[in-house]
């Protein structure tokens, strides 16, 4: 059984890698990937009518057309609510879903399927250019499902004291302070299958982990 593995992105820095023991709900190890972000550059996007944001809503649960992605009706509701049970801990308003962040996710999850069936985050530029906060997780198909995906980005709750983010503590902390940033207002994510694994996409509007901020 391939043990499962996540991933974020992180405003404003380069790329770098760093692995670091899974917390005790998952037993695995998790691989992190982080890359400079311009917000200028996602302001311009929408100002242009290019961002997948445009007319951003909710979706109606009970119209299954409305996700935007692979997701079941019941998987974005598990995931709406892991994702605002643990924003309701720390006194942040609740997300809402994006069926255009959907769409865009699953893309990603799509392509990731289709090439190395492995996680990594979209590049800075090009095509495939990321403009949105990302959490990226993989694990066995049947074994774990996309609830255990924020379940598992929930654990680095333990690492996260209410301090400032900034270069010597955001690595161990930053699928949870993703979850929980109090400017994220939209998700969007999307599930794709490959060689017996199960990779999820979770993409946040506004961004959040930016360095030198709190994230509540």
């Amino acid at each position: 059984m391939k043990r499962p593995q996540i991933a974020l992105v992180f405003p404003f820095f380069l790329i770098l890698a760093a692995y670091i023991a899974n917390a005790e709900l998952l037993p695995s190890k998790k691989s992190y990937s982080f890359y400079h972000y311009d917000p200028a550059e996602t302001t311009e996007a929408m100002a242009q009518g290019n961002s997948p944001l445009k007319s951003t809503s909710n979706i109606t649960l009970n119209d299954r057309m409305s996700i935007g992605s692979n997701l079941t009706v019941q998987e974005v509701q598990q995931l709406l609510r892991l994702h605002n049970k643990a924003r309701a801990d720390v006194s942040v308003r609740p997300v809402l879903w994006s069926k255009q962040l959907a769409i865009y996710a699953q893309a990603w999850a799509n392509n990731l399927a289709s090439t190395a069936c492995d996680i990594r985050h979209r590049p800075r530029s090009g095509k495939w250019k990321q403009v949105y906060g990302e959490n990226l997780f993989i694990g066995t198909s049947g074994y774990y499902g996309v609830a255990d995906a924020v379940k598992s980005w929930e654990t680095e709750k333990t690492y996260y004291h209410g301090q400032t983010l900034d270069s010597s503590n955001f690595l161990d902390s930053g699928h949870y302070t993703q979850i929980v940033w109090k400017n994220t207002e939209h998700i969007g994510c999307a599930k794709a299958e490959c060689n017996g694994n199960l990779i999820v996409v979770c993409n946040y509007n506004p961004p959040g982990n930016v360095l030198g901020q709190k994230p509540y």
